[in-house]
């Protein structure tokens, strides 16, 4: 994952040349010398892409030379729908429809479509620093250092734009081919696997890949997320910040496909009602807090589209939006009144009500599992499994709190910290007990990380009177330039 922390994170300043003399308005500018970022995430998508196609399609035809039709149709479905979900997400994005370009389209129609993208950006990346080109656009962002806040503004080229564009629609198809292919795909193999009760070594080495394009997307969702409820700042993850990630998303994906797959062992088709509860649940959730709401839908998802063309576009995106939650944390609420169609109010009451229902639901399959277990498991200590997968979970909880404890990039933004939360909690009883009198005021943190206290957003002044600077400066990106840096959301 090395490659994702190259790829988001900006260059540091330091290697970059700055002007000398900073702007009257206080914007410091800064010259990038066409120094153009490499692809790298483009290139990860499309690795992962052709591997879990390639290696589906490898263990289609083993299933069919052993006659395992059921198992032959699954995995050929769940190869399929995410890649042509894929095709015309780029050639939505990209517009191609209303371009003179045969070949592009023909090798879409061979779901190829992101062999030739990442082929294109890569010739546009070795392409670029050859010759001087002159900026297209200016992007302007507050780099957060040390609690202080400076206004940068970047000259962006040609080249880097079309990079932009090429990175972010990337990013749309691995949430797509995460959520939408490889989490069923990885619930299929593995249930497979325990019913045959043997691993072959093709569906062992899908079930590895479809892990890496799940964890892969999760971490997708996690940074989009940071980005768009911070979309003034200069967001910079650190590599432990996403090391951390990595093992919070890995361990909740991990142990939610194992608990599912276990109950399915017990209760093959109770499993479908679960899975279906959880699917309709979230999917008609915004629609209900949209009504609830009596707004009128977004205009902006196309210009071209028709109020049926734009229903269908955010039916799509509530389905993807609902099958990320039926396996793990989206990251982001959705808000169909919004232009960006998603909430950027930190929802921290929701993360804990969905992390305490997860928690309770993944120990009811398991306990159910422990009761009715086949006979499969005779040599296999239940009692151990069941304590390994809860633990699991919570560690996965835990990595997550550290992360917006001490690595969230935008830790200095927030009012209280997951300190000051344990602290209320546990001191809650102690002011009920005989202190009534002295209750209301919380010891000031000594940290500067995340919250996990829904609060209303407050000026900077307010909050730390040090860092005043940064809100001064969100004041002056009223009037910025188009911005490339966009994220999956707004594809919609």
């Amino acid at each position: 994952m090395c490659e994702v922390a190259m790829e988001e994170q900006e260059r540091e300043i330091s290697d970059m040349e700055r002007c000398s003399s900073v702007a009257e308005n206080g914007v410091m500018p800064v010259v990038n010398h066409s120094h153009v970022r490499a692809p790298l995430s483009v290139v990860l998508a499309t690795v992962l892409y052709c591997a879990e196609f390639i290696t589906a399609a490898v263990l289609s035809s083993m299933y069919h030379k052993t006659d395992d039709v059921i198992w032959m149709g699954f995995t050929i479905t769940f190869m399929l729908v995410p890649a042509v979900l894929i095709q015309l997400t780029l050639t939505f994005i990209h517009r191609d429809l209303g371009r003179d370009r045969p070949l592009v389209l023909f090798l879409h129609l061979l779901l190829l479509g992101p062999v030739i993208r990442c082929f294109e950006a890569l010739v546009v990346y070795f392409k670029a620093g050859k010759k001087v080109e002159p900026y297209v656009t200016i992007s302007r962002k507050i780099s957060l250092k040390k609690g202080q806040g400076t206004l940068m503004e970047w000259e962006i080229g040609q080249s880097e734009r079309i990079l932009a564009m090429h990175r972010n629609a990337f990013k749309r198809t691995a949430v797509i081919q995460a959520f939408l292919g490889s989490t069923p795909q990885l619930t299929l193999q593995l249930y497979a696997t325990i019913q045959e009760k043997y691993i072959l070594p093709t569906r062992l080495a899908l079930m590895i890949i479809t892990l890496i394009s799940i964890t892969y997307g999760a971490l997708v969702c996690s940074v989009l997320a940071i980005q768009i409820r911070y979309d003034d700042y200069k967001v910079r993850l650190r590599p432990v910040a996403y090391l951390c990630m990595i093992v919070w998303r890995g361990l909740e994906i991990t142990t939610r496909v194992t608990a599912l797959v276990l109950f399915s062992t017990a209760h093959s088709h109770w499993v479908i009602l679960v899975g279906m509860v959880n699917l309709l649940f979230f999917f008609f959730l915004p629609w209900g807090e949209f009504w609830a709401k009596k707004g009128s839908l977004t205009e902006n998802v196309e210009k071209n589209f028709s109020k049926l063309g734009t229903t269908v576009v955010l039916c799509m995106f509530t389905l993807l939006y609902a099958c990320i939650n039926t396996f793990c944390w989206s990251a982001v609420q959705l808000d169909f009144t919004h232009q960006e169609l998603i909430d950027r109010k930190q929802r921290w009451d929701r993360l804990a009500m969905y992390y305490c229902g997860r928690f309770v639901e993944n120990f009811l399959l398991i306990t159910i599992w422990y009761f009715f277990r086949s006979d499969f498991f005779e040599y296999v200590c239940a009692p151990m499994l069941v304590v390994q997968l809860l633990v699991c979970y919570s560690l996965a909880i835990l990595f997550m709190l550290l992360f917006y404890q001490f690595f969230h990039p935008c830790r200095r933004l927030f009012k209280y910290n997951v300190h000051d939360c344990l602290h209320c909690v546990c001191c809650r009883k102690g002011r009920r007990g005989g202190e009534n009198g002295r209750r209301g005021k919380l010891p000031p943190s000594y940290s500067t990380a995340a919250t996990m206290v829904m609060v209303p957003e407050e000026p900077l002044e307010l909050l730390d009177p040090q860092n005043s600077q940064p809100a001064d400066l969100t004041g002056q990106l009223g009037g910025r330039e188009t911005d490339i840096v966009e994220d999956i959301m707004e594809a919609a």
